[in-house]
Protein backbone atom coordinates (compact mmCIF):
# COMPACT_ATOMS: atom_id res chain seq x y z
CA UNK A 1 0.00 0.00 0.00
CA UNK A 2 1.53 3.26 -1.05
CA UNK A 3 1.75 6.28 1.09
CA UNK A 4 -0.79 8.72 -0.48
CA UNK A 5 -3.43 5.69 0.27
CA UNK A 6 -2.62 5.35 3.79
CA UNK A 7 -2.32 8.63 4.42
CA UNK A 8 -6.25 9.41 2.11
CA UNK A 9 -7.03 6.38 4.56
CA UNK A 10 -5.93 8.51 8.09
CA UNK A 11 -7.26 11.61 6.88
CA UNK A 12 -10.57 10.31 6.29
CA UNK A 13 -10.85 8.73 9.65
CA UNK A 14 -9.30 11.83 11.06
CA UNK A 15 -12.35 13.98 9.75
CA UNK A 16 -14.96 11.62 11.07
CA UNK A 17 -13.75 13.81 14.58
CA UNK A 18 -12.56 16.97 13.55
CA UNK A 19 -14.70 19.68 15.92
CA UNK A 20 -16.74 21.91 13.87
CA UNK A 21 -14.50 24.74 14.19
CA UNK A 22 -11.43 22.91 11.76
CA UNK A 23 -12.07 22.05 8.24
CA UNK A 24 -10.75 19.02 6.81
CA UNK A 25 -7.77 21.20 4.87
CA UNK A 26 -6.05 21.93 8.18
CA UNK A 27 -5.31 18.23 8.32
CA UNK A 28 -1.31 18.08 6.89
CA UNK A 29 1.45 15.67 7.89
CA UNK A 30 2.61 18.07 10.23
CA UNK A 31 -0.75 18.70 12.01
CA UNK A 32 -0.77 17.51 15.85
CA UNK A 33 -4.20 15.67 16.61
CA UNK A 34 -4.85 17.78 20.15
CA UNK A 35 -3.06 21.31 19.41
CA UNK A 36 -3.73 21.98 15.98
CA UNK A 37 -6.83 20.02 15.02
CA UNK A 38 -8.42 20.39 18.83
CA UNK A 39 -9.59 16.46 18.69
CA UNK A 40 -9.81 15.45 22.62
CA UNK A 41 -7.99 12.20 23.88
CA UNK A 42 -11.56 10.68 24.09
CA UNK A 43 -11.81 11.13 20.48
CA UNK A 44 -7.84 10.07 20.02
CA UNK A 45 -8.49 6.76 21.53
CA UNK A 46 -11.69 6.64 18.89
CA UNK A 47 -9.03 7.48 15.65
CA UNK A 48 -6.71 4.79 17.41
CA UNK A 49 -9.24 2.21 17.39
CA UNK A 50 -10.33 2.75 13.85
CA UNK A 51 -6.98 2.77 13.04
CA UNK A 52 -6.37 -0.71 14.12
CA UNK A 53 -9.57 -1.44 11.97
CA UNK A 54 -8.70 -0.18 8.91
CA UNK A 55 -4.69 -1.67 8.83
CA UNK A 56 -6.01 -3.98 10.30
CA UNK A 57 -2.73 -3.96 13.12
CA UNK A 58 -2.89 -3.77 17.03
CA UNK A 59 -1.40 -0.28 18.46
CA UNK A 60 -0.31 -0.48 22.23
CA UNK A 61 -0.06 2.52 24.75
CA UNK A 62 3.66 3.20 23.72
CA UNK A 63 2.29 3.76 20.22
CA UNK A 64 -0.25 6.05 21.28
CA UNK A 65 2.07 8.10 23.36
CA UNK A 66 4.16 8.58 20.38
CA UNK A 67 1.16 9.49 18.21
CA UNK A 68 1.49 13.24 18.51
CA UNK A 69 1.00 14.23 14.67
CA UNK A 70 -0.33 12.87 11.77
CA UNK A 71 2.99 11.83 10.52
CA UNK A 72 3.81 10.26 13.50
CA UNK A 73 0.45 7.78 13.03
CA UNK A 74 1.73 6.98 9.98
CA UNK A 75 5.49 6.70 10.70
CA UNK A 76 3.65 3.92 13.22
CA UNK A 77 1.45 2.53 11.03
CA UNK A 78 4.01 1.72 8.80
CA UNK A 79 6.14 0.34 10.77
CA UNK A 80 3.43 -2.41 12.18
CA UNK A 81 2.58 -2.88 8.82
CA UNK A 82 6.33 -3.69 8.32
CA UNK A 83 6.36 -6.36 11.03
CA UNK A 84 3.23 -8.62 10.09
Amino acid sequence: MNEEIKYNKLKAIIKVYLPDDVSVDAITLHSNFISELNINSANLVDIVLDVEDEFDIMLENDDMDKMQTVQDALTIIDAKLEAK
